[in-house]
């Protein structure tokens, strides 16, 4: 092999190219980090909305306005559903706070999801003593609605609509009563399909967060949920 002629052996390297051979592997680490946040909105797997495990029958409840509230007004909107009672000595504080943290966390995120509270003591909670009770947890009547009715209406709602029993009045010692019903929230679809129910702790509350927003994208691709 001829040798390399003297001039071209003791010609000083350009010094964009001692740059290069100095710098190689942190541009290339860069460019690929470059490359990978380009891809990533295309390699990202966004996961499918939850299927509807059944549809919710008619219904008519009361706001707590003394409007009515039916079945209808489910549909266009992405709802969170739980169940309560304002006199509640148990769990109903736990299931008021875990909607408040949501509906902040909505607000947050600019998320148009809405919140139904539906009372298991249609007797005591009036909307007289919802619209107080809302006021004083300092609900958003525009994304939060709390909603009584007939105690038979309310009953059937929940077990064959919802599909969740709820006990009859236990009285306690101290005077006061309980009434068993389930603390879970019930994610339903702008069309008044049932999505999932989850659970008021932090890992259910992150779930039904997270899957709420793939039923809102679902919904706006469908067009039954304006697109912001």
């Amino acid at each position: 092999m001829p040798a390399m002629p003297p001039d071209l052996a003791d010609r000083p390297v350009p010094p964009h190219l001692a740059f290069l051979r100095r710098h190689i592997w942190i541009i290339a680490a860069v460019l690929g980090v470059v490359t990978l946040t380009a891809l990533r909105p295309l390699l990202r797997h966004v996961p499918e909305p939850p299927p509807v495990m059944f549809e919710l029958p008619d219904f008519e409840l009361v706001r707590q306005d003394g409007t009515p509230f039916r079945r209808s007004d489910l549909e266009g909107h992405v709802w969170v559903v739980s169940f309560f009672f304002t006199s509640c000595p148990s769990t109903c504080p736990k299931v008021t706070a875990a909607m408040k943290s949501l509906a902040e966390r909505y607000e947050a995120h600019g998320l148009p999801v809405r919140l139904l509270s539906v009372s298991v003591d249609p007797k005591r909670d009036t909307p007289e003593v919802l619209a107080r009770y809302a006021e004083t947890i300092g609900a958003d009547p525009e994304r939060w609605t709390f909603v009584t009715g007939a105690e038979a209406d309310v009953r059937a709602l929940l077990e064959q609509g919802f599909r969740l029993g709820v006990g009859d009045r236990a009285e306690q010692p101290d005077g006061r009563y309980d009434i068993a019903h389930s603390t879970k929230v019930a994610l339903v679809g702008p069309r008044g399909g049932v999505r999932g129910y989850y659970g008021i702790d932090e890992l259910g509350l992150d779930e039904v967060f997270h899957r709420s927003q793939h039923v809102l994208r679902e919904a706006r691709r469908d067009g039954l949920v304006p697109a912001q």
